[in-house]
């Protein structure tokens, strides 16, 4: 099944906003009903594929034939751009002016370097299509050369497991919850489990660099990543041989979060675990946020760690984000104070111990124990913020998110001054947002912040974010954070990323580049600027 072309997932898990919360958005955001219904599927003119005919036929016999080479107005508007909130508007306009020339469908490793072959033939450049989940412009590619969006999910198996080393190999279209499935017959899992989890794919999770909302567990993606097969348009790059090495630079950390500009991962090695025998949500109310911060930051640092540890502020508590699928629901715990979400799995023995511990740590700090409801309500409704997004968007309202991180010491400073970013721009154009916030990943040294952003969408809705995003991504960079933790770099991080990186680390990417792509095929102006 496709994910909805003008929204997120499965169009049948959409479902409109409560009146009660259309009505709050009008009283405390100003926000008036849409004026006009987004384009029509059928509505939206596509211009004419500029493919040719010698080299739709090349990439068709590179492809097993004309059947996965694909022209047609719908495919090539469903692989236009990803799904931020910018790239949703601008399609509900009918913008397609980022439309692929083509959608081409590879079956393995050889089809994808004789694509590749192709392109660089007939000067086409190339996005790696995935579950087309990208939030930061991460699949609209920049210098105007006609591009094909290379779709990956005929490249969906599991191609090894290896139960004494708990090791699988995995092809780059394996959509997480196939993955899972297909470990789980085994005994595994990959723990993995981002917001984007229903539609995002393995190669994706380490194009991007993704964390899963069991990262205090199981760890990030790029932690689980033991090996990667990259297919360039130079040929075949192999990273990885061994859990650890000593043998030069970790080429696999070139690969990881290169978003598609410098190869395209045809299969990923990961570690696996088995699959938990225990698995408890709970909640944890505190007096404020910077109560709850310290407290996820002794868990974090002196342990016990549970699989699951958030924490939302203020505003996102009394909203209701820390359980998404309880908005505008009735007789929930009290929304005063902060809500903060553990997780525990594994063996009975291990999380029942983990458990005792973290809820000393947490009393300790000051805690509410609040009962196993508030986790479950939150396990239930863990991959339903998407949905809830395009819900608002349909109700006239503006909603969007943006994370970072920093080290704990600055993690204060960096909150506040994000929030006032986007508060200060929003209100200054008319627009007084929402700005709600929790710490989604924790670790020993420091922690994530997640902002959600919610206001009137304005005359120009694209408009009126962009000065917003801006100010944000100035303030992280000011502030000492890192301009992406999760959702990656694209397009729309990319100039921030090059000063986080400063000009000789982004000097040493482009001689890799040059090295692996050097007619500047893959991704152009993703990452980093330039073809």
């Amino acid at each position: 099944m496709d994910m909805l072309w003008s929204g997120w997932g499965d169009p049948a898990k959409a479902a409109p906003l409560p009146d009660s919360v259309i009505a709050l958005l009008r009283d405390l955001l100003g926000v008036k009903p849409r004026e006009a219904a987004p384009a029509g599927l059928a509505d939206i003119e596509v211009p004419e594929s500029p493919l040719g005919d010698e080299a739709r036929e090349a990439l068709a016999d590179a492809v097993g034939g004309l059947s996965f080479v694909r022209t047609d107005p719908e495919s090539r508007i469903r692989h236009t751009r990803g799904k931020s909130t910018p790239d949703l508007l601008r399609i509900r306009a009918g913008d397609v002016a980022d439309v692929p020339a083509a959608v081409v469908l590879p079956a393995g490793h050889d089809e994808v370097l004789a694509v590749l072959a192709v392109c660089a033939e007939h000067d086409l450049t190339v996005v790696p299509f995935g579950g087309g989940t990208s939030v930061v412009g991460g699949l609209a590619p920049q210098g105007g050369r006609p591009f094909v969006a290379l779709d990956l999910r005929r490249m969906d198996r599991m191609l090894s497991l290896d139960p004494v080393s708990r090791t699988a190999i995995l092809q780059p279209g394996l959509r997480a919850p196939e993955a899972e499935a297909l470990l789980a017959e085994h005994g595994f899992t990959l723990g993995h489990f981002p917001q984007s989890y229903e539609w995002a794919t393995i190669g994706g999770f380490a194009a991007a660099r993704s964390s899963g909302q069991a990262s205090a567990g199981y760890g990030r993606f790029d932690e689980m990543v033991l090996g990667l097969t990259v297919a360039t348009p130079r040929g075949t790059l192999d990273a990885g041989r061994a859990p650890r090495s000593a043998a030069g630079p970790d080429l696999r950390q070139l690969v990881l979060g290169s978003e598609g500009a410098l190869g395209v991962i045809t299969s990923v090695t990961v570690r696996i675990r088995p699959v938990p025998q225990v698995t408890v949500y709970e909640g944890w109310r505190f007096p404020g946020f910077a109560e709850g911060t310290a407290a996820l930051r002794r868990l974090a640092q002196d342990g016990p760690r549970p699989t699951v540890l958030r924490l939302s502020d203020e505003t996102e508590t009394m909203i209701g984000l820390a359980q998404p699928d309880a908005i505008g629901a009735s007789g929930g715990p009290s929304t005063a104070g902060c809500v903060a979400i553990t997780g525990y799995e594994g063996t009975e023995e291990d999380t029942a111990y983990r458990r005792a511990r973290a809820a000393a740590v947490l009393r300790d700090c000051g805690g509410e124990y609040l009962g196993e409801e508030p986790g479950r309500r939150w396990a239930h409704g863990r991959y339903s913020a998407p949905y809830l997004r395009d819900a608002l968007l349909d109700a006239g309202a503006f909603a969007e998110t943006l994370e970072t991180a920093t080290f704990w010491s600055r993690l204060p400073e960096l909150y506040d001054s994000v929030r006032h970013a986007l508060t200060a721009t929003l209100a200054g154009a008319g627009t007084p947002p929402l700005v709600m916030c929790h710490i989604s990943h924790v670790y020993e040294n420091g922690a994530s912040l997640y902002f959600t952003v919610v206001s009137a969408q304005g005359e120009d809705p694209v408009a009126h974010w962009a000065p917003a995003k801006t100010a944000a991504n100035e303030a992280i960079i000011a502030a000492g954070g890192t301009i992406s933790h999760h959702h990656g770099v694209g397009g729309d991080h990319r100039d921030w990323y090059v000063r986080e990186a400063g000009p000789l680390g982004i000097a040493a990417l482009r001689a890799v580049k040059d090295a692996l792509d050097p007619a500047g095929l893959l991704n152009p102006g993703i990452l980093l600027p330039g073809r």
